[in-house]
């Protein structure tokens, strides 16, 4: 723990903080924990994670609560800032032996309250699909390692998928399975489908439907996190070689990528509306890039190291439009952008779009996002019109910001272009003059590669909507009828093109890849507070709270501004 300065208040662990929404107060009632409430001796153990799903049932009480401790996974009624935790009454608690759980994921498609599906990942390796509810275990995947050995950074419900789920491996490797097939009793075989820029996407070859439907291999090192977007499109994914690398999903087309400053990045998360992607890592900055440009419009400094998680608030994002009307986080608007809803066609949405592409300026928004990081802090950043918009006459800034150098792009840059698979190929290694887009994906087909391949599974996903995205594609609404023949064959062309090179940090310095600090805004926090003992694992926004939790395993719960009832423990 870093005590910069010293002294005694520089240690103290905060309890309430203020911004300009009000006073959030942390309820000690409403602390989740393994049940004897003592702290873990954290050495060597996986991150403690958290998972919420709601189970829409009746009683108004329908949250419901995972999170994993060393060999521990429990499962619990959330009660959030209503009522005292009972930790005595976990629903559902396991202990595993010989591994343990890394990370979760709720399928919150199919929970109800009588039957939940959680996926569970495991430090060797393996997968476990569970119920807490019903307390059943229906299927373990990858159980005999032969798929992958190396443990499970993240694992999520494909979006719009019943089925279908997403594994990254700390291998760099990322599997794609479907929870009907079974995983086979020999190692896979794999074909090449498709080859870019440090990543490819075999399918895996067999007689029978087996999983893993898809492989891929991205960057070098750990695949740390990936996130989809809330339309369920794209795929962001952060990698210890410190790329952020952001795929079209269902075409597996890279749509753009950006270096860290050094080091591996750990976490990712999307905007509510999907324009924006923010970053952490080991260089102990958050940096925020734009979907749309493909370019670092930001970096924020408070952490003293590695940030560990970054989330945004879809809650106090605010859209304002000209007076009298004000939009904040109160509006019923904001409730369908939580972070697990998947429907961003609301007034909210249609105000973002509306901002963002017209000249004069009726609306203005900010975007709250928050991290937490190894140095115990949670820092809270706003995101304002200066930074987004730095063409449009500055708005009074609550950010501390390089306005000079934030008025352009980059010397080079394509600031204003928007990668689509119909562009030119871009020369095959990046330089300091060009943006360095998808290297292959240039054949003017968008169809997706699963279907065909793998069609008994993927199909469902594979026409899932694209929304609002008439503003960047001036054609026709593609069809997703290409065989896998004709994507693969297209790709092949350029297979010459995109050799795996291991990129030098030194060359890539400098470059829309990665900006110079003097070269882009510097983000100072709303707020960096001290809230934990040990490093911090866990952001996660809630309507009427905040939810962090430290490697201790404390889950703690943060009361929003006049949210918070007073109940008896």
């Amino acid at each position: 723990m870093a005590t910069e300065g010293g002294g005694k208040e520089m240690n103290e662990i905060k309890t309430q903080f203020t911004t300009r929404e009000g006073l959030y107060k942390l309820l000690p009632h409403s602390e989740y924990s393994r049940p004897n409430r003592v702290p873990f001796n954290s050495q060597g153990s996986n991150p403690v994670r958290v998972s919420f799903v709601n189970l829409n049932d009746q009683s108004g009480n329908g949250d419901r609560l995972c999170f994993n401790v060393g060999r521990e996974l429990y499962f619990y009624i959330y009660k959030g800032v209503r009522k005292a935790a009972d930790l005595s009454k976990p629903i559902d608690k396991r202990i595993y032996k010989g591994t343990q759980p890394t990370c979760h994921d709720f399928s919150h498609l199919t929970a109800t309250a009588e039957s939940v599906s959680l996926l569970v990942g495991f430090s060797a390796g393996q997968v476990q699909l569970i119920d807490p509810i019903k307390k059943e275990t229906s299927k373990l995947f990858n159980e005999e390692r032969l798929i992958d050995k190396s443990r499970v950074t993240c694992v999520k419900w494909v979006p719009g998928s019943e089925s279908l789920f997403l594994v990254a491996h700390s291998s760099g490797n990322m599997y794609l399975y479907n929870v009907e097939h079974a995983c086979g009793t020999t190692a896979p075989h794999y074909q090449l489908l498709k080859q870019g820029e440090s990543f490819a996407v075999h399918t895996c070859k067999s007689k029978s439907t087996r999983n893993p439907l898809l492989k891929w291999t991205v960057g070098e090192g750990a695949l740390n996190e990936f996130a989809f977007s809330p339309d369920g499109k794209f795929l962001a994914c952060v990698s210890q070689d410190g790329f952020l690398r952001v795929f079209n999903f269902d075409s597996v087309e890279l749509h753009g990528t950006m270096k860290s400053y050094f080091g591996g990045l750990l976490c990712v998360c999307w905007s509510p509306d999907g324009k924006y992607i923010v970053t952490g890592g080991e260089d102990d900055l958050v940096t925020v890039w734009s979907f749309g440009d493909c370019r670092v419009i930001a970096r924020g400094h408070g952490h003293k190291s590695w940030v560990s998680v970054v989330a945004f608030d879809p809650y106090t994002t605010s859209v304002e439009e000209s007076d009298p009307m004000e939009f904040s986080g109160s509006d019923e608007d904001f409730q369908d952008l939580l972070h697990f809803g998947r429907d961003r066609a609301n007034s909210t949405q249609s105000r973002l779009s509306k901002r963002n592409s017209t000249e004069s300026r009726p609306v203005s928004v900010t975007y709250r996002f928050g991290s937490v990081g190894q140095d115990t802090q949670l820092c809270l950043w706003d995101l304002t019109e200066d930074i987004l918009f730095p063409h449009q006459p500055l708005s009074r800034a609550r950010t501390h910001t390089n306005v000079m150098n934030a008025t352009s792009p980059p010397a080079g840059s394509t600031g204003n272009s928007i990668t689509t698979p119909g562009n030119s190929a871009p020369p095959p290694l990046p330089r300091s003059n060009s943006l360095p887009h998808s290297a292959v994906s240039s054949t003017g087909s968008k169809g997706s590669i699963a279907d065909g391949a793998i069609a008994s599974g993927v199909s469902k996903f594979a026409t899932l909507s694209l929304h609002d995205r008439k503003d960047r594609h001036h054609e026709k609404d593609h069809k997703r009828n290409h065989s896998m023949g004709h994507i693969s064959s297209k790709s092949s062309d350029k297979l010459n093109l995109v050799t795996k090179t291991k990129t030098d940090p030194a060359k890539t310095l400098g470059t829309p890849l990665c900006p110079r600090m003097e070269d882009v805004p510097l983000l100072e926090p709303l707020i960096c507070k001290k809230i934990a003992h040990e490093r911090l694992t866990v952001l996660i926004f809630l309507e009427d709270c905040i939810v962090t939790a430290c490697q201790e395993g404390f889950i703690c719960t943060w009361g929003r501004p006049g949210k918070v009832v007073s109940f008896n423990p």
